[in-house]
Order: C-alpha cells, then sequence, then structure tokens
C-alpha cells in the first residue's frame, strides 16, 4: 500500500517509479478520489456539527417552553440526519475507489534495481560451483527428474492426477525421505548457523491476511480457497456471545427472543479461508497490527510448510515434472527490519539462501531482478536459479524480495524508534529453497549411468547414512 499523502506531496516521483514498472501515469487519478473523499468527509463533519448544535438547542428551547423553536430545530435535525446519511455513502463510495486503485497498484522499484521490460533485462551477479564464478559442469547424463523418478519406481505422477488432477505428485520410498531430508536440512542450516526462528505457522489465513502481503485483491485467481459449513451449535454460542451486547442497544421492551433471532439472521453460515501459497504470508502477518520494540530487530523466521498455488496464469508452462505444481514444499525465510538495516538484511538473507545450495554443491546464479520481472509487492528481488542439466539451463529455485514499508502500511506493522516515535517497519521475504525444485537439481545432477542418485554429502546424515538410491 502507498502512503496517500506522500503521493499528494510528490505526484511526479510516484508516476516516475510506476513507469519503470511500464505503467501509466495514476498519481492525480489517485489525488483526484482522494479530494473527493475528504470533501465528502468533511460535509459529514459539518453536518454532525449542525446537528449536534440544533440537538442541544432542542432542550434549551424546550426548557424555554418556546415551541415553535423546538419544532424548527427538530425538523433541522431530521434535514441534517439525512444530509449526514448522504455524505456518509459518497465518504465510503470514494474510499472505497481510492483504496481500490491504491491496493492495485504495485511496490515502487528501488532506485538500484534494473530497469527493463521483462526477464531479459535482468542482471547476473554472480555464479558458482564448487569455485565462486565457475560454469556447472558438462555432464554425459542429462536424463530429466521424471525420467530418473519414475524409473527408480519413486515419483508417480499418474497416481498423483488419479487423485487431484493434473501438477500434482506422489513421492515414495527413498525420495519422499530426501525431500524430508533437504527440508530438515535447510531448516537446521538456517536456525542453527543463520538465526532464524523456526516457526509453524497455519496453512489456512483470512482475507486481511492474504490483503497483508499483496496477494489479495491482484492475484486472486492464483489463490486456492478452502470453507467450511458452520454448525447450528457454533451460531448459538456466537449469539449468546452477543446478546448482552445486543440487547442494550435495543430500545426499551424489546423482547430478547426478537434480538436473539436478529443475531442468528446476520450470522454468516461459512467460513471462508485461503490456502496459503507460500508461509511468507504467515509470518509476515504475525506482526500485523503490532508496535514491536526496535531493539530486537531484526526478527528473523522460518517454515517449512506446503504451499498452494492455482497457476492460473501458467497454462501451458512446465507441465511436466515437479517444476511447477499446484501444491509444493517450501523453507521460507522472513526478515521484520528497520529501514536502515534494510538493505544488508536483503544481502544476507540472499547469502543465506546461496549457503544452502553451496554446501549441496549445486551450480547455481544470483540474478538482479529488473523493474519489469519483479513482483507486485517488491521493490527489490534477487532469484536464485540452479542449473538442470536436462533443461540446459538454470531454473528459479529462490526469490529473495525486499518490500521495503509496503507490506506493512497493508498490515499496520511499526516499530518504535529511539525517540520513541512510530515507523514502518520493513518486511523482506525469501525461499531458503523451494523443496520441490531442490529435489529435482539433485536428482539431475546427482545422477549416475545405471539410474541411481548419488545422495549429497551434507544430506547422508539426513538419510540415516545412505549415499545411493537405487531401484
Amino acid at each position: 500500500m502507498h502512503d496517500i499523502r506522500a503521493i499528494r506531496d510528490n505526484p511526479a516521483l510516484y508516476d516516475a517509479a510506476w513507469a519503470r514498472r511500464g505503467l501509466p501515469p495514476h498519481a492525480h487519478k489517485i489525488i483526484d478520489l482522494d479530494a473527493k473523499l475528504r470533501a465528502a468527509s468533511t460535509a459529514k463533519q459539518e453536518a454532525e456539527a449542525q446537528r449536534n448544535a440544533a440537538s442541544k438547542a432542542i432542550g434549551a428551547a424546550k426548557a424555554k417552553k418556546d415551541d415553535a423553536e423546538a419544532d424548527r430545530l427538530i425538523t433541522q435535525v431530521a434535514a441534517l440526519k439525512l444530509r449526514i446519511d448522504e455524505t456518509s455513502v459518497d465518504e465510503a463510495k470514494w474510499q472505497a475507489a481510492r483504496d481500490e486503485l491504491l491496493a492495485g497498484l504495485p511496490n515502487l522499484p528501488a532506485i538500484d534495481a534494473p530497469d527493463g521490460a521483462d526477464e531479459h533485462g535482468n542482471i547476473e551477479v554472480r555464479r558458482w560451483y564448487i569455485q565462486s564464478g565457475a560454469n556447472p559442469p558438462a555432464l554425459d547424463l542429462t536424463a530429466d527428474h521424471v525420467t530418473l523418478g519414475e524409473a527408480l519406481g519413486m515419483m508417480d505422477f499418474e497416481a498423483a492426477t488419479r487423485l487431484s488432477g493434473s501438477r500434482f505428485v506422489v513421492l515414495r520410498g527413498q525420495l519422499a525421505r530426501l525431500e524430508r531430508a533437504l527440508a530438515a536440512f535447510m531448516l537446521d542450516l538456517h536456525t542453527t548457523e543463520f538465526g532464524y526462528t523456526e516457526t509453524a505457522p497455519p496453512l489456512l489465513v483470512k482475507d486481511h491476511v492474504m490483503f497483508g502481503t499483496a496477494q489479495l485483491p491482484k492475484f486472486v485467481d492464483e489463490q486456492f480457497t478452502a470453507a467450511r459449513t458452520v454448525s447450528r451449535q457454533e451460531l448459538l454460542n456466537q449469539a449468546l456471545e452477543r446478546f448482552d451486547e445486543e440487547f442494550e442497544k435495543r430500545a426499551p421492551g424489546a423482547k430478547p427472543t426478537q434480538v436473539l433471532h436478529d443475531i442468528l439472521e446476520q450470522a454468516p453460515t461459512r467460513e471462508d479461508f485461503w490456502l496459503i501459497p507460500t508461509s511468507e504470508v504467515a509470518l509476515t502477518n504475525l506482526v500485523r497490527e503490532q508496535i514491536l520494540d526496535e531493539a530486537p530487530l531484526p526478527l528473523r523466521m522460518t517454515a517449512d510448510t506446503p504451499c498452494f498455488r492455482a497457476e492460473a496464469g501458467a497454462a501451458g508452462r512446465d507441465t511436466r515434472g515437479m517444476i511447477r505444481m499446484h501444491q509444493f514444499r517450501k523453507v521460507e525465510l522472513v526478515s521484520i527490519t528497520t529501514p536502515e538495516q534494510s538493505h544488508d538484511e536483503h544481502e544476507r538473507m540472499v547469502a543465506c539462501a546461496e549457503e544452502v545450495l553451496k554446501r549441496l554443491e549445486l551450480p547455481f546464479r544470483t540474478m538482479l531482478l529488473c523493474t519489469g520481472d519483479m513482483g507486485f509487492g517488491a521493490r527489490k528481488t534477487y532469484d536464485l536459479e540452479v542449473w538442470l542439466p536436462s533443461q540446459g539451463k538454470y531454473r528459479e529455485i529462490s526469490s529473495c524480495s525486499n518490500c521495503g514499508d509496503f507490506q506493512a502500511r497493508r498490515m499496520n506493522a511499526r516499530f518504535r524508534n529511539k525517540d520513541g516515535k512510530t515507523e514502518f517497519v520493513h518486511t523482506l521475504n525469501g525461499s531458503g529453497l523451494a523443496v520441490g525444485r531442490t529435489l529435482v537439481a539433485v536428482l539431475e545432477n546427482y545422477q549416475d549411468a545405471d539410474g541411481s542418485i548419488r545422495v549429497p554429502k551434507a544430506l547422508v546424515p539426513y538419510m540415516g547414512g545412505l549415499e545411493r538410491i537405487a531401484r
């Protein structure tokens, strides 16, 4: 979300920043809607003030037994009430229009984010294989992970399709264990060496949580939803909890049974959730509506969770194998920090994700994304891309983004600085790593001629000493 006051003060800066992301000017439209909102709010406040003054005057007129004046004031109060209702409608209308426009506009890119229209404008920062800067090895064996996994009898897409449709997989035996080993290895590295706190968040979240990290409303078509029917007993319990408060609001003589009936009539009978597309959503929102102390920052969290994505925009892409799934496992890194620490924390997060690939001895490169390829909520992003021999190219395995205060404004997440003033925190997130894609990379980079898979040295302890996966 953006600071409306900053847009009013410097519209040209915002339009120039959005232009770097390929968007037309929006600042003056936002300012126009905001002006209409402010005018409606002012009109409402003036009408409320006039109504309050007239209401007090009614009592004074009655005390003087000036019935004519009292009647005139009563008529005036009734007219002012209508005026308040009208301006309230206008206020709500213009606020909804302004906020909808603001919510649909992406973050402003950082000054050092390169300009570009798409992935072709990304800049390679470094690449690694055993020695920094080295190219990936030229392997004679380039079978893809699907061929390898199915030949081992441990990767079953057909069974998954029978259960759930396309873009799902069933892993069995040592491949299922390898996936678990990868996640455990990543978590141990991030918690014991890099200072992240392991966190186990819910997988189901509410609308405001998805809005906070900017999945909603822009990317509603990319999400999976879940819902449940609220039982009659739950509805009754909720109604009884609200009964005393609602009964006090009613006019004298109100019937308790009618009050209870009205509460039940208004109660929602369905509870809706979103399945998290990444644990970034839940972890980052842990600080929503909070004012944190500055001293403990940065706050670093990591989680290993399933993630769920509709992949509505990926029709026809990566239809084979585990590269693009509806359900996948990912170890996430989230940092909550101050504006002053934000840049260094971002670089540190990227280094933590890179270290996972180095310990696994997987060839990779680090890319600085251009403005046309960055995510909606990011101001600066690095992607880590791992080498896949079967494709003869690097594929994304981690994306590490600095979101500045963009998400914090949507969540109202703040900290109290050394001077006692509150500021919005900066939020950062990154994959540390996508577990399924890491498994793909291990299979393809560690394959042998007989179809077996060598277990990376770093994972052998997590595999109970197993050094090779074979049929």
